[in-house]
């Protein structure tokens, strides 16, 4: 195969001596005369063509590849040194680093009390807690937006319940926040947040006590909000006596529909200023006989409507006021009666006796209630009956002013004996007052006689 090889070379333009050649001659020398001048050349040119389709289908394939494959091997000279400077370089920063890990091992260890690390969970919890937080401080502007909400549909019973019932749990949540986390700066200013639209709801309660028609259910529910809003006033008393349980939230109701009262009587304005005018004449020294004065009919008509007006709504306001409180406090009083006969004595040795302390036990606030409704009556009568000077209307006058007493006397608070003193110096008045007691007495027999009589058949 050498000699071979030998032999060719000078015909050869690269002479090569590797595997592919020495297979190719040992196969040549295998072959035959014949078979070497009349196949062999046709099987090298028809490889020959094979490989060239094959090298054309490589270019075109992967000629991308190796242009890029060139461009890269002729930039290898200087790529090659950059690569050993940058090794260099890293190799020369490794102490660097060494030093910087060790340094945020040491200032971020876990091992002692580290400040950055605080402030980085204090950060990742509020991260993580941001929608609770934002939830939260949105609680006063949803309490606000309820309260306002429930002022604006006052005359809705419905929504208005709905409306306060949500602002008040939105509140007791609010105090539930402040009992687990009392030392939170946040919940201290939600806290007091609520605690201002809280104000402004039992300002709108107060108010809502002064309505005109206010019904048994609407007062109740009032005042049963009140008490959840404001649970202070209803244990108002003085050094934890027992007193009329009602606390503070009694008077304030008889306040409230005592201004209403007053503001329905003081729609009588224009009625009164003509019997101001009346009494202008009468102490002016005017006669009875003058036309101009006509026997105080204006004067008449003014108080039949003031006795009217102040015999409903004082009814009305006793009524009330005793279905609202005084049934609650009975009931309370039974729940609790067990309680208090069980330390009763313990509480009278604990506590000193005081019996000079004028507050000691706070009445209710009805006890003084009616004497003061009875005196604005009185007062006005006193000044504008004399006005009246025919017989007959003083008369009907006095018995409207009977059955007002009666009416509020079915309640306790009969104020018939204080009419007496009604007339001042006008001693008819009186006589004229005892005339329609005993008129009215003997009709109040007749009608029990002829009640018995029915009864007997």
């Amino acid at each position: 195969m050498e000699s071979l090889l030998e032999l060719l070379a000078p015909h050869l333009e690269t002479p090569t001596h590797d595997a592919t050649t020495s297979r190719y001659l040992n196969r040549l020398s295998t072959l035959s005369l014949q078979t070497l001048q009349s196949t062999e050349p046709q099987s090298l040119a028809q490889s020959s063509h094979s490989t060239l389709l094959s090298l054309q289908a490589l270019s075109n394939r992967s000629h991308r590849a190796f242009i890029t494959s060139a461009d890269n091997l002729s930039s290898l000279r200087t790529s090659i040194p950059g690569v050993t400077r940058e090794a260099e370089q890293l190799r020369n920063a490794l102490p660097k680093l060494d030093e910087e890990t060790v340094e945020f091992s040491t200032k971020y260890s876990k091992i002692t009390d580290n400040a950055a690390l605080e402030r980085r969970k204090k950060a990742m919890q509020l991260a993580r807690n941001v929608d609770r937080l934002s939830d939260i401080l949105e609680l006063p502007n949803l309490l606000s937006t309820a309260v306002s909400a429930a002022s604006a549909s006052s005359g809705t019973t419905g929504t208005t319940s709905t409306t306060y019932s949500s602002a008040l749990d939105l509140h007791a949540h609010i105090k539930r926040l402040q009992t687990l986390y009392p030392d939170s700066p946040l919940i201290k200013d939600v806290a007091s947040q609520a605690e201002d639209a809280m104000k402004e709801m039992t300002s709108n309660l107060i108010v809502g006590l002064r309505s005109q028609n206010l019904r048994l259910a609407a007062g109740m529910r009032t005042v049963g909000w009140l008490r959840r809003v404001a649970p202070d006033m209803e244990t108002l008393q003085s050094d934890g006596a027992a007193g009329s349980g009602e606390g503070a939230l009694g008077a304030i109701f008889l306040i409230c529909r005592l201004a209403h009262l007053v503001s329905t009587l003081e729609a009588l304005e224009p009625l009164r200023e003509l019997a101001d005018q009346e009494t202008q004449r009468r102490t002016g020294g005017k006669s009875k006989s003058d036309n101009t004065w006509s026997d105080g009919q204006q004067t008449d008509r003014y108080l039949k409507r003031y006795i009217e007006i102040f015999r409903e709504q004082s009814f009305a306001i006793v009524s009330l006021y005793k279905n609202i409180f005084t049934s609650e406090q009975s009931e309370s009083e039974l729940a609790i009666s067990g309680l208090r006969g069980a330390d009763a004595s313990a509480k009278a040795k604990s506590r000193p006796s005081r019996p000079d302390d004028p507050l000691q036990c706070l009445p209710s606030a009805l006890a003084t209630f009616p004497m003061h409704l009875v005196q604005l009556l009185t007062d006005t009568m006193r000044a504008y009956l004399p006005n009246v000077g025919d017989r007959s209307s003083r008369e009907s006058l006095l018995t409207q002013l009977l059955y007002c007493a009666a009416s509020l006397g079915r309640l306790g608070g009969d104020f018939g004996m204080i009419l007496t003193e009604l007339s001042g110096d006008e001693e008819d008045i009186g006589y004229e007052w005892e005339e329609v007691m005993r008129k009215h007495r003997a009709l109040a027999g007749r009608l029990e006689q002829l009640t018995s009589r029915v009864a007997a058949h």
